[in-house]
Order: structure tokens, then sequence, then C-alpha cells
């Protein structure tokens, strides 16, 4: 029992360092993930990096073909349309849910979150945006939005695919247009969300929600040098 608990263990660490590294760009989209590199990386049986990179598998960061073995998921502009229509619908369900079910808690949470997301500068210390800081309060508020949802099942898988739509945005870049100068982190969309959201109006909320949805579509995929 205790080594099936320890291998559990190593495996969700090393489930999270790929997961983080993907992410953050340091294993990119396309590259062969094999397991002896991966181990000797991570310090980790194989075995540990086989399950770490099934659970990936199924949360759509990592791909796996038969002789081929696995890779950090490529980037397409058919990937991205199609990723793009089901985050769509299912996000936009589980925000409606949210705001019929969510508690006064639930409305706290998400004023505190669109606060610090507001807050935090979009570009990096680097320089680059969007930078680190800004891409994780991003994630934390509309974590926050669906919080308020009651099925759990529902929340998982609208974040799963709201996370694989990270890894897009981690590699494309915005078409011009695609916001407004003035506001290039899209605040005055996040706070039309915000107030659909504190006096529960569900219709606007989606469509608010819809447009922001949008704009990851509206990208395009620079396949000569990610950045």
């Amino acid at each position: 029992m205790a080594r099936g608990t320890g291998q559990q263990t190593r495996s969700e660490a090393v489930h999270d360092r790929i997961r983080a590294d993907i992410l953050g760009g340091r294993l990119r989209p396309g590259e062969r993930l094999k397991f002896p590199e991966l181990s000797e990386r991570y310090g980790v049986s194989t075995g540990a990096v086989r399950e770490a990179l099934l659970k990936l598998v199924a949360k759509n960061l990592v791909s796996s073909e038969a002789h081929h073995g696995f890779q950090v998921t490529d980037l397409t502009e058919r990937g991205l349309a199609d990723l793009t229509d089901t985050r769509t619908e299912i996000e936009s369900l589980a925000l409606r849910r949210a705001i019929g079910e969510g508690d006064l808690a639930w409305q706290g949470q998400v004023l505190a979150a669109h606060h610090t997301f507001e807050q935090t500068p979009l570009a990096g210390e680097d320089g680059d945006e969007p930078g680190e800081a800004w891409l994780i309060a991003h994630a934390d508020f509309h974590t926050a939005l669906l919080a308020g949802c009651a099925n759990p099942r529902l929340r998982d898988l609208a974040a799963s695919l709201r996370e694989e739509a990270e890894l897009y945005r981690r590699w494309l870049r915005p078409t011009p247009g695609a916001h407004d100068p003035a506001d290039p982190a899209g605040h005055d969309e996040h706070r039309e969300l915000l107030d659909a959201v504190m006096t529960r109006d569900s219709e606007r909320a989606d469509a608010a929600l819809r447009r922001l949805i949008g704009f990851t579509a509206e990208m395009v995929l620079d396949t000569e040098s990610p950045a």
C-alpha cells in the first residue's frame, strides 16, 4: 500500500512539473517526450513519467500515437477553432449555472479575484506580454467565475479546456486590432463580465464571456518563431 501511495505521489509531482514546463514554454509544442530523458530530468522512475504523461494526454497538453510515443500537443488553427467552440459552450453553461447556484460568498470570491487581476500588470519583469503573474491572475479570475457551479464535473471539464487554451496563448501572437490598443489586457470586457455576475444577469454574462473567449480565436499561430 505504501509503495503504491509513494508512486502516486511521485507521479503527481512529475505531472505538475511537466505541466509547468509545457505552459511555461520550456517544453515546446510538438517536442518529443522520451521516458529516459524525462526520468533523468525530473529524478523519477519511467513508470512515474508514464503515469504523468497519460494524465496530461487526458488534458490535451500531451498527445500520444502508436509507434511514435508522446509529444507536447502540436498547435494548429483547426485545433484552436475546435477548442474555442467547445470551450465557449462548456464555460458558458458552467457560468450560467454558477450565476444561478452561487451564493454571496462566491460573488465575493469573484470580486476579489477580479481586483487582483485588474491590478496585475500585463507585462512581466522581462517586458514580455503577457507576464507570468498576469497569466496566473487571469486564470484565477476565470476559475473563480465558475466556482459557483455546483457540478464538479462541469467545472473540471471547463478548467481542462481553459488550461489547453493557455497552451495556445503561450505560443500565439494577437492579430493587429484583436484588442483595443488602449486596453490590451481586455479589462473593459472583464469588468463587463464582473458586473453581469454581480447583478446575476446571465444573458449579459454569457455574451461577455463569449467575446472574451473569442479573442483567443482571433490570434494567429506563429509557426516559425513562437514567442
